[in-house]
C-alpha cells in the first residue's frame, strides 16, 4: 500500500509540475504577444520629391508610409526647392525636435538642376550624414540621377558622389526611385519633373523594404 501511495504521490507530483511549467510557458508567450513592439522615428530629409509637390500632403508617398508603418513615427522634413545646402542647414533643428533613430536622405536633385558642383554636393552631404550619425540616428542615402543637361561627364560624376559615400561611411544605397517612373508619361505631372499621384504608392513600396530594414537592423 506504501508503495503505491508513494507511486500515486509521484504522479501527482509530476502532474503539477509539468502543469505548472506549461502555464509559465504561456504567460512567458503571452507576454512577448503583450509587449510593445519597437516604435522607431523616422525623419525623410528631402526636397519636392518627398514633399508631395503639386498634390495634396496627404496622397504623398511619405503619407503612404505612414499608413504602411502606423507603430512608427515618420517624420517628414522635405521641402520643395530644397538643396543639400538648405537640408544641411535645416538639418540641427529637425534633429532636435524629432530625435530620429533614422534618417533618410533625399537631396541633391536640385543641386544638380542648377549644376552645382560635385564636390559641393559631396561636402554638403558629408555633413548630413556625419551630423546624423553624431545624434546616433542610422543614415540611409537616397541615389539621385540628374538628366544630362551639363553633359554626361557631370551626370555621372554627380551620381558617383553617392556610391562613394556610402562606400565610404558603411551606408546603405537606396537606388534611385524616379529612374522607372521618369520614363512613364503616365507617373508624371506636366513638368516632367515631379512624379503624379499614381506614382506615389509605386514610391512607397520602392522605399518600404529599405526602410523597414533599416529600422530591424
Amino acid at each position: 500500500m506504501a508503495l503505491v501511495f508513494r507511486t500515486l504521490l509521484l504522479d501527482i507530483q509530476s502532474f503539477l509540475f509539468l502543469s505548472l511549467k506549461r502555464m509559465l510557458a504561456a504567460a512567458f508567450t503571452l507576454m512577448l504577444m503583450c509587449a510593445p513592439a519597437y516604435a522607431a522615428t523616422v525623419l525623410i530629409l528631402g526636397d519636392s520629391l518627398s514633399a508631395g509637390y503639386g498634390m495634396p500632403e496627404n496622397q504623398g508617398w511619405v503619407q503612404l508610409l505612414r499608413n504602411e508603418l502606423p507603430q512608427h513615427t515618420i517624420v517628414n522634413g522635405s521641402v520643395s526647392g530644397e538643396t543639400t545646402a538648405g537640408g544641411l542647414r535645416r538639418l540641427p533643428s529637425l534633429l532636435t525636435s524629432s530625435q530620429p533613430d533614422i534618417v533618410v536622405i533625399e537631396l541633391g536633385g536640385n543641386d544638380g538642376l542648377r549644376g552645382f558642383p560635385p564636390n559641393q554636393l559631396k561636402s554638403n552631404l558629408t555633413k548630413i550624414i556625419t551630423l546624423a550619425e553624431e545624434q546616433g540616428a542610422k543614415v540611409l542615402l537616397t541615389e539621385i540621377m540628374v538628366p544630362p543637361n551639363y553633359g554626361p561627364r557631370y551626370s555621372k560624376m554627380f551620381t558617383e558622389v553617392y556610391h562613394q559615400l556610402a562606400d565610404e561611411y558603411a551606408i546603405n544605397l537606396v537606388p534611385f526611385f524616379m529612374q522607372d517612373i521618369a520614363a512613364d508619361k503616365s507617373l508624371m505631372q506636366r513638368d516632367g519633373i515631379h512624379p503624379n499621384e499614381q506614382a506615389q504608392d509605386k514610391i512607397t513600396q520602392w522605399m518600404l523594404p529599405w526602410i523597414t530594414q533599416a529600422i530591424d537592423e
